[in-house]
């Protein structure tokens, strides 16, 4: 879906900060029709386990896609901006509202000691009130940390906010959060919608030295200043939105029973929607509002896109860096799909950052399993990607428990290659259908700022109102019976495989 010579009379914009990208996309509403714009901006690692980003650039890469995307509109009229932002960030702000810290992203594992010592001190209760698994990647375990190790820092921040938070006070002027990003935090009670007097003594912060919780439909004016800067009316409808994960799942139209939504970037994550807030008895899925009657569960997982960018790097440079070989995602994925499915027994553990779902457990590293002299680095490169969709389908397992995944709808990068396609359609053995030429983050933060303004009575009006999703579906990918073999074996394998290593232990023990 592209930009027509002839814009529409009214659009809505959805804005999704991402991990490392900003999309800022007009929707035409009534009309189908979209413009984008992006920016990019850094992941920086000054320590090892530290990935943090510049709050200051992030708001110039927001300002810069937002900016451009009006100044291309050609005097369509912007109803409102609608914001969704990548979750579980934490920045510190001193009481003038400026950055006393780097935002510390989802990715960052310096708070492992104390989400190790948190699930056993009771982690269980955290999750059942919050529905989020103790974890690093929360805000709740990251203020732990500051509060234990960084004593000079935490006395001087006044406020504590997350991305979404940092946005919306650049945007509006205000400082407040919405309930759905709150409840990445880890802190917000699944009940209430309000921040937990349990979760917050667990993270040893005061309700007092975090934002407000608005509902994900509150909407609020855009301030004169930001308004300048983007060359918008100050005044301009704010929808304060949602999560990234949960906008996806509106964008892709997933909110039907049975219909799970797929996202693979950098990181990824497999979501369901549910009229109610529901937890898995293993305390392995998260749980988030999209709206007050629509909730969000399902699993994240850290290592994506990454993994197979890590094996461009590492197995073949020469190819990523080729002239003419396209770009180093395209190399690689070539090489892999020279090796066979299930690359002749070899199986990898993709875990290169601390993983989340289904285990939630940032001790276990990446690793290879089964590799013999036979096996080539096609080989390596294929396992790759088949470990990656290895470990969704761990996660479909899960909300298979929870409830039964008929479908599953996919978007994000990974998925303009054939090969993520047939390797994830196979190892899922579900339906799977590709969303193209749509965003779905942005696109699902515009329908929700379109249900926000009253424009339509339901989500699923609002999303019809900017884009017909299922002409934008491809054909659903039916895996041959012998590629769906093959990978239940694959599957069935692994157990022996990390077993046999564990014989090994014996022999690498203290010596006597």
């Amino acid at each position: 879906m592209t930009a027509s010579p002839r814009p529409p009379r009214e659009v809505v914009i959805g804005l999704d900060v991402g991990t490392t990208r900003v999309k800022a996309v007009a929707f035409g509403i009534g009309q189908e029709w979209q413009l984008a714009a992006v920016a990019e901006h850094a992941m920086q690692t000054p320590r090892p386990g530290w990935e943090v980003q510049d709050p200051d650039a992030l708001l110039s890469a927001a300002a810069h896609a937002l900016g451009e995307c009006v100044s291309r509109l050609d005097g369509a009229e912007v109803v409102g901006v609608s914001v969704a932002t990548a979750m579980h960030g934490l920045l510190g702000l001193d009481a003038g509202l400026r950055p006393r810290t780097a935002l510390v992203t989802w990715a960052d594992s310096r708070a492992a000691d104390e989400a190790r010592a948190l699930r056993g001190e009771g982690g269980d209760e955290l999750y059942r009130l919050t529905g989020v698994p103790v974890h690093p990647m929360t805000p709740l375990t990251k203020l732990r940390w500051f509060a234990r190790h960084d004593a000079a820092t935490w006395a001087s921040v006044s406020w504590w906010v997350g991305l979404k938070d940092w946005v919306l006070l650049w945007l509006t002027g205000e400082l407040v959060t919405e309930r759905s990003s709150a409840a990445g935090t880890g802190m917000l009670d699944l009940h209430t919608g309000d921040w937990s007097p349990v979760a917050l003594a667990a993270a040893g912060v005061e309700a007092a030295r975090l934002p407000p919780v608005l509902p994900t439909t509150a909407v609020r004016p855009l301030a004169a200043t930001a308004a300048t800067r983007v060359a918008l009316p100050a005044g301009t409808p704010v929808v304060v939105g949602a999560g990234d994960g949960p906008s996806a799942n509106l964008g892709c139209g997933a909110l039907a029973p049975g219909v799970a939504g797929l996202s693979i970037g950098t990181s990824g994550a497999l979501r369901m929607a549910l009229d109610a807030p529901r937890l898995d008895a293993a305390g392995t899925l998260f749980c988030y509002p999209l709206t007050d009657s629509v909730w969000v569960a399902g699993g994240p997982i850290s290592n994506g896109g990454n993994v197979v960018r890590w094996a461009g790097r590492s197995l073949a440079p020469d190819l990523v860096g080729a002239a003419g070989a396209g770009t180093g995602d395209d190399a690689l994925l070539a090489l892999a799909a020279t090796a066979p499915p299930g690359c002749e027994g070899l199986v990898m553990v993709p875990y290169l950052v601390a993983e989340r779902s289904p285990s939630w457990d940032p001790d276990v590293p990446a690793a290879f399993l089964g590799l013999r002299p036979a096996h080539t680095r096609a080989h390596l490169a294929r396992a790759a990607v088949e470990g990656v969709c290895l470990n969704v389908a761990l996660v479909l397992d899960q909300l298979d428990r929870l409830a039964p995944v008929k479908s599953v709808r996919a978007t994000g990068g990974a998925f303009g290659s054939a090969l993520w396609r047939e390797v994830a359609g196979a190892l899922l053995d579900r339906p799977l259908q590709v969303l193209d030429g749509v965003e779905g983050t942005a696109l699902g933060a515009a329908a929700l700022g379109v249900f926000a303004l009253g424009r339509e009575p339901t989500l699923d009006a609002a999303l019809a109102s900017l884009c017909d999703v299922d002409a934008h579906l491809g054909a659903a990918e039916v895996p041959a019976p012998e590629l769906l073999a093959t990978y239940r074996s694959l599957r069935s394998s692994v157990p022996g495989l990390i077993a046999g290593l564990g014989r090994l232990a014996p022999f690498y023990g203290e010596p006597s």
